[in-house]
């Protein structure tokens, strides 16, 4: 009978005890994962926007070198000159982070900086909340 007991007692959780620790974890899940989500959209668009001032500032470092005259492209900041140093410390241009390649646009007429864009998560022009554009004019006027 002892042993009877003692393997009654040791055998694992019950289906009940299972079910109330499913349950809890489905709580939780449902409470943090939206503000986890929330938070890295926020974080996906702050790099966006981190990401735009960066090649901006190394446009103009760019056309400082260069007699006030801007790049045709982007990879003209990643390409090594005949020392082997580039304006944008990297090997290629970087991407959003939703994997669409930044705009780029050129001064014209009147405007006197370039504009370095990303067009947000959905990649087309206009939209709101994640699918809205980032412009580093935009940035630039705020």
């Amino acid at each position: 009978m002892k042993n009877r007991a003692r393997k009654q007692r040791t055998a694992g959780f019950s289906l009940a005890e299972m079910m109330v620790v499913v349950v809890i974890l489905g709580l939780l899940a449902t409470l943090v994962v939206p503000n986890v989500l929330d938070k890295l959209s926020k974080a996906q668009t702050k790099k966006a926007e981190v990401e735009i001032g960066t090649i901006a500032k190394a446009l103009d470092n760019y056309a400082i070198e260069n007699g006030g005259r801007y790049p045709e492209t982007l990879e003209a900041l990643v390409t090594p000159d005949e020392n082997g140093y580039t304006i944008l410390d990297r090997r290629k241009v970087p991407v959003d982070p939703w994997g669409n390649e930044y705009g780029y646009e050129m001064p014209r007429g009147t405007e006197v900086r370039p504009n370095v864009y990303s067009y947000g998560k959905d990649g087309a022009p206009g939209g709101e909340g994640l699918d809205s554009d980032l412009s580093s004019l935009a940035m630039a006027d705020s």
